[in-house]
């Protein structure tokens, strides 16, 4: 599995900052700059899992991933500012830029049911049909 997140930096933010977010989600990823953003790879998503359960939102992040699934990538948005707090916050367009965040791999309905499992038991099939975002 390799995880990607990557967000906007804007000339106004301090550039460790931004960095830091992305470690307050992903502790162990590589970090990089690339023009005018910030990029983060990882290798899993332990850290991502254990704030979910954290903050009782497990089923809400869930619903992210499913609506974001598609074939062998999953890709969801988090919050800049949340994440620069410890914080997961799944993001609808923050005028800070979202972290996008994008996930490949094999067997991802294995993965989606371990980092955010159901609280109501319900687990993915490996022949259930992705959702697709319009």
């Amino acid at each position: 599995m390799r995880v990607l997140a990557e967000c906007p930096l804007y000339p106004t933010e301090s550039a460790e900052k931004v960095r830091k977010a992305l470690r307050n989600l992903f502790p162990d990823a590589v970090l990089g700059e690339e023009g005018a953003r910030v990029r983060a790879e990882a290798g899993d998503l332990e850290h991502l899992r254990e704030l979910l359960q954290d903050q009782h939102i497990r089923d809400t992040a869930r619903d992210q991933f499913i609506a974001g699934w598609a074939g062998n990538f999953l890709r969801f948005s988090l919050s800049k500012q949340a994440a620069f707090a410890g914080r997961v916050s799944f993001a609808a367009s923050s005028p800070l830029g979202d972290i996008t965040v994008t996930v490949e791999g094999e067997d991802l309905h294995v993965v989606i049911d371990h980092v955010a499992e159901s609280t109501v038991g319900k687990r993915l099939s490996q022949d259930q049909p992705p959702h697709r975002r319009h």
